[in-house]
């Protein structure tokens, strides 16, 4: 077979900006530790295991002695078997002695699902090993709670039914013994913050049933496993015995950082730009899969990966008419049962080729891909590195390629790799005492059991005023005793957990009655409004009616000719400023702030050149949301001293926003699509030209205060972008936008690049 790198770079060499190797490594075994049940050591020699590697034995022996454990070792690196060892070998031992039950919760349901299949592999006798999630049937659920040891979820789960219905789970609860919180580089942000609340919440009733479980966190990638392990679980971080050392062998790895060529013509009034990303990822894929290399391509967006997935087999159907039932795409919406069957042909090479969104960077069982396709920086070193580990999963050589967007990070990072390499990941962020994450979970616990005094600690030190609101709000009612939830309906639908902004929104064929998937009700405004052209596994269908009352988007086939992109208005109130630092007379800040958006148009393009075909008017309601900003004014005259007269400001200000947003993500951990922004040459609440960066979360996520933290940095490298783009006006690798409400318009690519040239002038001065 033809090494991927060759396949990839033949006839395209120029389009390779840096290779970065990272050598093969060797493995290290150790022998079983004596507390391993001999059936369970036997098990995994069955399958292929004769002795763990060195990090597997000395975590595991840390949790079967009761230390906390955060375990940061690489992709493939057998992290399963850690959790594995401790939970079969603690349910082999009968209950009266000391059997103990394992908790186990991953992210995402495809993850459980995949754990449960590994137990089932190793069929240990007498230990009952099973899923709980929505998928579960209600007649398996009962039986599941009494009977298995090693119960498989995800924190949904754990707080929308585990845990107000703990007199159920009792049996299991009384004989916890072990939490697993895998991939914990996942829970960073909102979500995470959520998780973490969620996880004080679990170990507040476990004690309530006299258990105090051990818990143990994996991830991939951590730059402090530790500190996350204790923001995540409220445990002090001095408890938990950290392993980092990989003792598993893995194969050499080469790593292309790579940028599409410009193509004439396909930008604004005709100029040139750089091909899409998803184009040079389907021809890439082409070759990988024609070439029998098992290949997986990350996709941003789930439109993308239809894009790809599609291309893709009409390319391949040119080559090979056996070849494109080889290639799918794997994404969130689907519905379960897809799911499940694409990851069961991924894993039996069925399918050569996958394009997928990151759903697929966690841990799932996906041995045997020899080559990952990275379409765009996802946003994190540390998800970068997991995605660029789904290759070489069974120790041979292989290839990574990270394919540049059309997008200011991009550009800068494939012509500046010290920037990605040589260098750690990412801490993750998270903050359980935002008062817009802890406020409902202290409902939700209140309503489990009556919150007391001396648990408030175990929620931080913003629990009493969140409290204090609560009651005032009448959602909790105080008494001598402590804190009660006064109502008889649930409380935990008051959390939204991954920020979806209520209930899916199903994708119906009217016709048929046929669900194609579901989207996220915040999302709905954008992707499935009427008239939007939607992708399912390549088919293209328009919405006929988007009704938000009963959450239904109706749809049906069309040919594909035209795609849409939903235009938005955006207005921010500025209203409480927490901190803020001088540059001069430019005024940096951060703080609280309420950004209304609406969806109040779409366009029509070709799909073959994107020529704007007309535009839509919708009605659509408004959606407000309280968040956490950086905003930086710039006096008009510092303006008019560096070029930028009163006509130009808007426009200047405007880029210098997108380019902001573009490069947040090089200081925060977060993606351009968790964050918005707003800008204007005369703001309301300031009386200046102003430019807004928000947090597209509610209460916030920590990205805005990141940035201001590291402005300096951020604005430097954003001013390097614009200023040393090619373009001659303004283009995506610079200064436009693919989510700009406003069509990129007002855009002055040269004012931009003044007033951050301005705003950078007076930071150095005050350094």
């Amino acid at each position: 077979m033809i090494p991927p790198y060759r396949v990839v770079a033949s006839g395209r060499a120029e389009r390779v900006l840096h290779v970065h190797t990272v050598p093969a490594r060797t493995g290290e075994r150790n022998p079983w530790p004596a507390w391993v049940d001999p059936t369970v050591a036997e098990a995994f020699e069955r399958c292929g295991v004769s002795l763990p590697w060195r990090h597997q034995a000395l975590a595991a022996d840390a949790a079967w002695q009761g230390r906390h454990v955060a375990v940061a070792t690489g992709t493939a690196s057998g992290k399963s078997l850690i959790y594995q060892s401790v939970a079969l070998s603690s349910a082999r031992i009968p209950r009266g002695v000391r059997g103990g039950s394992t908790l186990y919760v991953a992210p995402t349901k495809a993850l459980a699902a995949d754990q449960v299949a590994a137990l089932d592999r190793l069929a240990v006798p007498g230990v009952r090993a099973a899923t709980y999630d929505g998928d579960t049937p209600a007649d398996q659920r009962r039986w599941i709670r009494d009977h298995a040891q090693i119960v498989l979820t995800n924190p949904d789960l754990v707080h929308h039914s585990l845990l107000p219905g703990h007199p159920r789970w009792a049996s299991f609860l009384r004989r916890l013994q072990f939490v697993v919180l895998d991939e914990a580089h996942h829970y960073r942000g909102l979500f995470g913050s959520h998780v973490a609340v969620i996880v004080r919440r679990l170990r507040r009733v476990a004690r309530h049933y006299g258990a105090d479980p051990v818990f143990l966190t994996f991830s991939a990638t951590a730059a402090d496993p530790e500190g996350t392990a204790a923001d995540l679980t409220g445990i002090d971080q001095e408890l938990f015995h950290v392993v980092s050392d990989d003792h598993s062998p893995r194969g050499r790895t080469t790593f292309l950082l790579w940028e599409p060529p410009l193509v004439s013509g396909g930008g604004e009034n005709g100029a040139p730009t750089r091909r899409s990303v998803t184009s040079e990822a389907a021809e890439l894929l082409t070759d990988l899969v024609a070439s029998g290399i098992p290949t997986l391509a990350f996709v941003a967006s789930r439109r993308g990966v239809e894009t790809v997935a599609s291309t893709t087999r009409r390319l391949l159907a040119e080559v090979d008419p056996r070849l494109p039932h080889q290639v799918a795409a794997y994404r969130g919406g689907y519905l379960p049962e897809e799911r499940r069957a694409l990851e069961a042909d991924l894993r039996a090479g069925r399918l050569l080729g996958l394009a997928a969104t990151n759903a697929l960077e966690l841990g799932i069982d996906v041995s045997g891909l020899d080559a990952v396709l990275i379409c765009g920086w996802p946003g994190r070193r540390a998800s970068l590195w997991q995605q660029a580990g789904r290759a070489g999963r069974d120790g041979q050589e292989a290839l990574a390629v990270l394919v540049a967007r059309d997008d200011p990070l991009d550009t800068y990072l494939v012509h500046h790799p010290e920037a990605i390499f040589g260098r750690s990941v990412e801490a993750t962020v998270l903050d359980p005492g935002n008062p817009y994450v802890l406020a409902p979970h202290l409902c939700a616990a209140a309503a489990e059991l009556p919150l007391v005094p001396a648990e408030v600690d175990g929620f931080g030190p913003h629990t009493v005023p969140v409290l204090q609101t609560l009651v005032d709000r009448g959602l909790l009612r105080r008494r001598a005793r402590g804190w009660y939830w006064p109502r008889t309906d649930p409380a935990t639908p008051l959390a939204d957990l991954r920020g979806a902004g209520g209930e899916a929104v199903r994708i119906v064929d009217p016709t048929t009655g046929r669900v194609l998937g579901t989207v996220d009700a915040a999302a709905s405004h954008h992707t499935v409004h009427t008239g939007a052209v939607y992708l399912h596994q390549g088919e293209p269908w328009r919405v006929i009616e988007l009704d938000l009352d009963t959450r239904l988007a109706l749809v049906e086939p069309t040919d594909g000719r035209i795609v849409t992109h939903a235009r938005e208005r955006t207005d921010v109130r500025l209203l409480a400023e927490q901190r803020h630092r001088r540059w001069g007379a430019v005024r940096l800040s951060t703080g609280t702030v309420e950004v209304t958006s609406q969806v109040v148009s779409f366009l029509r393009r070709s799909a073959l050149d994107h020529r704007v075909l007309g535009e839509e008017p919708l009605d659509l309601p408004p959606r407000q949301l309280r968040t956490t900003a950086v905003w930086w004014t710039v006096p008009a005259e510092v303006l008019a001293t560096a070029g930028v007269e009163a006509e130009r400001i808007p426009g200047a200000a405007h880029a210098a926003e997108h380019a902001a947003i573009g490069m947040l993500p090089l200081v925060a951990t977060c993606d351009r699509w968790d964050i918005g922004g707003v800008s204007t040459a005369l703001h309301p609440h300031t009386g200046l030209p102003t430019i807004v960066v928000h947090d597209g979360h509610p209460g916030g996520a920590g990205f805005a205060e990141r940035g201001f933290a590291a402005a300096r940095t951020w604005l430097g490298a954003t001013a390097t972008v614009v200023r040393d783009c090619e373009c001659e006006s303004g283009c995506p690798s610079c200064v436009q936008s693919p989510k700009c409400g406003n069509g990129n318009d007002p855009l002055d690519k040269g004012g931009a690049a003044r007033l951050l040239d301005a705003v950078l002038a007076d930071a150095d001065q005050d350094r």
